[in-house]
């Protein structure tokens, strides 16, 4: 594939590649430093979940509005913006002094991190050529489960080097790098040219136009099903990636070193994982893709924290649940990008993805409440199949869009008559 794109697409891709990645570098690094601050800070699980929970609950509110900014101003313009954003308040919050501090802190990381998703999977997704959207965007995509494994690297290494006081600030501070990530995009992506007229159309009506179409005829009932399938996926993978450090050492008794590995053999399987979806998600079709990685995941959350293992086996079954809670991640950006039309693409599959995430976010805070009067490893398991089930439902629900041109697919009625609709709905609110 790769020697078969041109040099546009390629550098999309390696930008939005590096954006995940970093991206999951910051994102990642509170659930390794969050069993220190228990400690340090002597907070509840309960506040611990909280703090995980607000980024994900806040991000989707950023990435809805991102979303709808990019389909007005520009996806690249707009995601240098989001990147920046987040890498400065992780930043921030290696500065903090107390559980409110860095509460506000790690909400407002949340605005830049679900943007940075938004804007991101709509461009590669407009820029990659229909024959390759689904591979191209689910490589990209495996780009978290690289920054997913450098932040568990960089926790090995820095909390076995220096005390926990100091330690899980340096982890923070480590999150300015993608700062550096929006200056390299600024020479070298540019703006779809498929997407101009829409940009032209949005910005002459009200943001309010902009974001209502998608809850009105013939988007409605696509907007609902799609934030669904987006709930399942997030909620039932944040049911126990934020957790599982917290789990490994506090349950599993483990050390730092032991936590590390146990989190890398699942990082590893998540980034086998990406690449399986990538290329699955063109072969066999998004819909079937979805339906083998959910049932794998559920089944696997099962055995791996439903029933009490030897640390041997557990280790080993660490890659096949990271390989199937992270394979349905692949074809999602390709699946909301045919799903929807360029003139409303940026708001649906922003408010869609994040508004999932969002829900999604509700999961950890709860799970420690509850972690707090009931045993931590049945509470996740309970609350992640729970997802998968959601998930489930919107796959029946849903169309197979595998091989789709963009525009082609807009519910209801042709792509055609839907993109005119909408900018002459969006022209007469204007005025």
């Amino acid at each position: 594939m790769w020697k078969n794109l041109n040099a546009l697409e390629k550098r999309t891709m390696i930008g939005c590649f590096a954006g995940w990645s970093l991206d999951a570098l910051d994102a990642q690094a509170y659930s390794f430093v969050m069993p220190a601050l228990l400690g340090l800070w002597g907070i509840s699980r309960g506040q611990a979940g909280m703090l995980g929970t607000v980024t994900l609950l806040v991000s989707a509110f950023g990435g809805w509005f991102v979303g709808m900014f990019s389909d007005r101003y520009g996806r690249v313009r707009v995601l240098q913006i989001t990147v920046v954003w987040y890498a400065v308040f992780t930043f921030l919050s290696g500065f903090t002094q107390n559980f409110e501090q860095l509460f506000v802190c790690r909400a407002l990381q949340g605005l830049g991190f679900g943007g940075e998703w938004a804007a991101g999977a709509v461009l590669i997704g407009e820029v990659i050529r229909d024959e390759y959207r689904g591979r191209a965007v689910g490589i990209v995509q495996s780009g978290w489960a690289i920054g997913w494994g450098a932040a568990a690297l960089l926790f090995g290494v820095v909390f076995s080097r220096f005390p926990d006081a100091l330690a899980w600030r340096i982890m923070f501070w480590t999150g300015l790098l993608p700062a550096f990530g929006a200056i390299w995009m600024r020479g070298k992506l540019r703006e779809p040219e498929a997407s101009a007229p829409a940009r032209q159309a949005a910005r002459n009506t009200s943001v309010a136009a902009q974001i209502g179409i998608i809850f009105t005829r013939p988007y409605l009932a696509t907007t609902i099903k799609a934030a669904a399938l987006a709930t399942g996926a997030t909620g039932g993978s944040y049911s126990f990636v934020v957790w599982l450090p917290t789990y490994l050492k506090t349950v599993r008794h483990m050390s730092v070193i032991g936590t590390t590995a146990f989190t890398t053999v699942l990082i590893a399987g998540s980034f086998v994982g990406f690449l399986a979806g990538a290329y699955l998600c063109d072969a066999i079709g998004r819909r079937r893709t979805f339906m083998v990685s959910t049932i794998g995941s559920a089944i696997m959350l099962v055995l791996y924290m439903g029933i009490s293992l030897p640390d041997n086996l557990m280790l080993v079954l660490g890659f096949p649940l990271g390989f199937c809670a992270y394979m349905m991640f692949s074809p999602m950006g390709p699946y909301m990008t045919e799903l929807f039309p360029s003139a409303i693409r940026g708001t649906a599959q922003g408010f869609c993805y994040n508004f999932g995430r969002g829900i999604g976010a509700l999961f950890p805070g709860v799970i420690g409440l509850l972690g707090s009067m009931l045993p931590l490893g049945g509470t996740i398991v309970a609350f992640g199949v729970s997802a998968y089930a959601i998930m489930l439902i919107a796959i029946a629900l849903l169309p197979e869009t595998a091989g789709r041109a963009l525009d082609a697919g807009a519910p209801s009625v042709p792509a055609s008559e839907s993109e005119e609709s909408y900018r002459r709905e969006l022209s007469t609110d204007s005025r």
